[in-house]
């Protein structure tokens, strides 16, 4: 390949590198540069929810993620925040609705999953939480232990 099209497509590649960064619960997001802006972007608020999320500030972290939300619609891991700031808020159903537009976006999301199941066994429904537990156990074994102990532990 020609010395000028390896450059050109490397070039292409990271200026989209950006676009495939994937953000996680564990740490935040990477943020590409740019100019400096009053607006946020939807990974700055993703970030400043998780800041919010680990002083248990769960009214800040829940505006945080909302807004992530409505900036880039399509973003699982804030819609999935947005859900467990608002299941430590004690509002289990729009908890619940966050947990269903996360995997909705992404199915085999295994930390959604296992929040939705969680909240379900808040809201006392235990049937429903067994049933996500079915679907969390071939995906991600340590998860399904946990929220098979959340199961066993409600009454």
């Amino acid at each position: 390949m020609h010395p000028r099209v390896v450059t050109a497509l490397a070039a292409a590649l990271l200026a989209l590198a950006p676009l495939a960064a994937r953000a996680d619960s564990v740490g935040p997001v990477k943020e590409a540069p740019r100019p400096t802006s009053p607006v946020r972007s939807a990974e700055e608020e993703y970030n400043r929810g998780l800041r919010s999320r680990a002083s248990k500030d769960w009214a800040g972290a829940t505006a945080a993620f909302k807004k992530a939300t409505e900036i880039r619609r399509r973003f699982p891991e804030a819609w999935n925040e947005l859900g467990y700031a608002l299941r430590n808020l004690g509002r289990y159903q729009e908890s619940v609705d966050a947990y269903d537009e996360a995997l909705r976006q992404r199915p085999n999301f295994p930390e959604a999953l296992e929040y939705l199941g969680e909240a379900y066994v808040k809201m006392g429904r235990k049937d429903d939480a067994r049933k996500v537990l079915e679907r969390l156990k071939p995906l991600d074994a340590g998860r399904a232990k946990e929220l098979a102990e959340e199961i066993a532990k409600a009454k």
